[in-house]
């Protein structure tokens, strides 16, 4: 599979934003600390999500990122394809040389695999996701180490999110 770090951080910190999105802007420096990001690689990812209409920038004191769409309008497919990752089971990356400038025998296979995972990400969306039980468990536990961290409660997972999801 070739689905890479860059496709997997940015379908991250866009459930981090649908998770703590209710409360205002969500800053880069909160989804680097909580999922183990790079604030600088965030910010390369992020400026791809803005411009594929994924997210809204908030500038100034209390700014960041908010979803510029519901949770349950934004497949995962959209968000790998924003940060222009792809899906891509094959040896040869898509091109067809796997074996001497050539499609091996298996090339038919892997391409369609690669087909079907798109397919399977088109229909989740990040809402989807964020309906799992270890999703909201992980979150929880993000949220107590954050609040620990800054000095201040932590606040219950999805409240007030079912009405969104």
């Amino acid at each position: 599979m070739k689905l890479n770090a860059k496709g997997r951080y940015a379908v991250t910190a866009m459930l981090d934003v649908a998770l703590h999105g209710e409360e205002g802007p969500v800053a880069l420096a909160s989804i680097a600390e909580r999922q183990g990001i790079s604030r600088s690689y965030l910010e390369q990812l992020f400026s791809r999500l803005r411009r594929a209409g994924l997210v809204d920038s908030v500038r100034g004191p209390g700014g960041g990122y908010c979803l510029a769409r519901d949770v349950p309008e934004i497949s995962i497919a959209e968000v790998i394809a924003a940060v222009d990752e792809s899906v891509d089971a094959t040896r040869c990356g898509g091109r067809e040389n796997c074996q001497d400038n050539q499609p091996c025998l298996t090339h038919g296979l892997w391409e369609g695999l690669g087909r079907e995972i798109e397919r399977y990400l088109g229909r989740v969306s990040l809402a989807d996701v964020l309906r799992q039980q270890r999703v909201r468990e992980v979150a929880q536990r993000q949220n107590v180490k954050f609040a620990e961290h800054h000095g201040f409660p932590a606040r219950p997972v999805m409240e007030g999110q079912e009405a969104v999801l």
